[in-house]
């Protein structure tokens, strides 16, 4: 996992680098200080001016160097950790950008913010703490403890009783927390889910008045996340006073057993004129101090290091998994770049959304549109009329059989090129932020102004754009939010019809609109775009009648295919549709 993720340090490995190098020179500096400071202050015993003034420099000169490598540690650690973070991401977003609707499903949208969001800062605040601090610390514990022994043979031994021990406190505290923050990243995303899936359906919390209703549900996962991380900190704030404990008794050890060692008797050396206890004098006995607890802290922090990459190592594989996620859908080795016609064939077609599931939601398809035709496609809710034409564009692949598109099965096909050639008009419309002609540039890129208002005329588009006094320069908000549903499906209709595709999808595009600016659409798509394979999928009757061909949907099967006239024969279910729309009662009752 982490050679995975690690591939996104790339252009930041130098500035990780370098701020271990300068993180190890301040550690050396900050090591080298307190044995500088001993010989001072033993200087200062003998009043030698001389070495007093030396020895002052060069502990000036250190804290100086010190500083300057703390800064410089910090700055390339900021800029190495904030680029791996910005590159995982954008690695993420790519990966992401590339699955099908298949991979989606599998994560949903919620967790996949999560692990692009909280995942990736936990992830960064590792890196971060692992170039830095699990760099720092270690030395500091190690050097620290050698120039302890430098200094006093006969007292560093304590060093190595307490140190051990506080390492076992603090692992055991790690281990009970790891338990824990191993739940939380499944609460995070039930959490994101509750207020993604607000924020998608607001008009209907609102017009139902159901505010406390999914105030109530998202402060039940609010509340479970919040239990689970109080319990896990509760355990973590262990770390500060089992620390201040051990760092106490460390500093009574050694004062205890120097001032035994002062009660035994102190010496005067009359060659360096200092005073010792023992073997040790009064400068060392205050390093050592200093150095014990220098000791302790490291110990310490490299307890809250391993904390933080605990709560990491699941982030990690949650962002791992999406790195490692291939497409369902992938480009076969030698792909075809162009598609003949609009001609579309179902041979024998079944599909199913997972390899698990126990139904097909389509079965036994088969179903054949010639280039340029205008087809229909009716049935009831859940009947899998979406479903149906997901598979011309190859959003799903087949289960069983085959889809033909000119002629070509579609998974020979180059993925953009088909669905360059394919365009479709969702069911449920989305307008990114932008101007009017920047949300119908998505179609292409390269469209002049005179193709965009062609596009906009042929979506009866034009009359309420040029009504805004920007005009096409008209700002759409987050999701069309200042554009009514009608005048949002216009221009995802007239959006598609600049793309000049060979097959032209409506799923229920025009259910906003009303009949007459509907029948205008329809007229206007069957002048100018005759070539052009017109597949309309439709709750209303009216929407459909005049197509070549409509097909009849039920329980994700082909019930029938006929024109309007022969359906309404022969068809029980187009009939009951039919005669539902435009009079009172059933078929029977209704032809009287």
């Amino acid at each position: 996992m982490l050679k995975i993720i690690l591939r996104s340090v790339r252009e930041y490995k130098k500035p990780s680098i370098f701020s271990v190098i300068f993180i190890m020179l301040e550690v050396a500096m900050e090591c080298a200080l307190p044995f500088i400071t001993a010989k001072l202050v033993d200087q200062m015993q003998n009043n030698d001016f001389e070495k007093l003034i030396i020895y002052s420099i060069i502990l000036v000169a250190m804290a100086m160097l010190s500083l300057l490598f703390g800064a410089l540690a910090g700055k390339y650690c900021a800029k190495a950790s904030a680029g791996f973070a910005k590159n995982l991401r954008k690695d993420m977003y790519n990966k992401i950008t590339s699955y099908s609707f298949a991979n989606i499903d599998k994560f949903q949208a919620s967790s996949l913010v999560t692990r692009m969001t909280t995942d990736v800062t936990n992830v960064q605040m590792a890196y971060m703490m692992v170039i830095r601090t699990a760099i720092r610390s270690p030395m500091m514990l190690i050097f620290s403890t050698i120039m302890a022994f430098i200094l006093a043979p006969s007292l560093a031994w304590v060093f190595v009783v307490v140190i051990p021990i506080l390492a076992a406190f603090l692992l055991l505290i790690m281990y009970l927390a790891l338990k824990i923050f191993r739940r939380i990243f499944k609460k995070y995303d039930a959490v994101n889910d509750s207020i993604k899936e607000n924020i998608d359906g607001i008009r209907v919390v609102k017009s139902f008045v159901r505010e406390d209703y999914e105030i109530a549900k998202f402060e039940k996962n609010a509340y479970q996340l919040r239990k689970d991380f109080t319990r896990a900190e509760r355990i973590v704030s262990w770390n500060g006073p089992v620390m201040q404990f051990f760092v106490n008794a460390l500093m009574i050890m050694l004062l205890v057993i120097g001032s035994i060692t002062i009660i035994k008797g102190a010496s005067y050396d009359a060659d360096t004129k200092i005073i010792t206890f023992g073997d040790v004098t009064i400068g060392e006995f205050q390093s050592l101090l200093t150095y014990g607890f220098q000791s302790l802290m490291a110990v310490m922090m490299l307890s809250m290091i391993l904390v933080m990459i605990v709560i990491s190592i699941e982030a990690v594989k949650r962002i791992s998994e999406v790195l490692l996620e291939e497409s369902t859908l992938v480009n076969p080795e030698d792909p075809l770049y162009e598609v003949e016609d609009g001609s579309i064939d179902f041979n024998d077609v079944s599909f199913k959304y997972s390899q698990n599931a126990l139904k097909f939601a389509l079965e036994g398809v088969n179903l054949h549109i010639k280039s340029g035709q205008t087809v229909g496609i009716i049935g009831s809710t859940g009947s899998s009329k979406t479903t149906l034409v997901n598979l011309i564009s190859r959003l799903y692949d087949v289960s069983e059989g085959e889809v033909l598109v000119g002629g070509k099965n579609v998974k020979e096909y180059d993925l953009k090129t088909l669905r360059d050639n394919v365009s479709v008009v969702l069911q449920k419309n989305l307008l990114f932020s932008g101007t009017i002609a920047e949300n119908l540039r998505w179609g292409n890129e390269n469209a002049t102004d005179e193709e965009i208002k062609h596009a906009c005329d042929l979506a009866c588009a034009s009359e309420f754009v040029e009504s805004f006094p920007d005009k096409y320069n008209t700002h759409i908000d987050q999701g069309g939010a200042n554009v009514s549903g009608g005048q949002k499906q216009r221009l995802c209709i007239a959006r598609a019809l600049l793309k000049n595709p060979k097959i032209i999808i409506f799923d229920d595009s025009t259910s906003a609109v009303d009949t007459k600016t509907d029948a205008l659409i329809r007229k206007g798509l069957k002048e100018f775009i005759p070539s052009t394979t017109k597949i309309i999928i439709a709750q209303r009757i009216s929407s459909i009648q005049d197509a070549d061909l409509i097909v009849v949907m039920d329980d994700g099967k082909i019930n029938q295919v006929g024109t309007h006239e022969k359906l309404l024969e022969e068809n029980e279910i187009y009939k009951e549709v039919y005669y539902s729309q435009n009079k009172i009662g059933g078929g029977k009752n209704a032809q009287n």
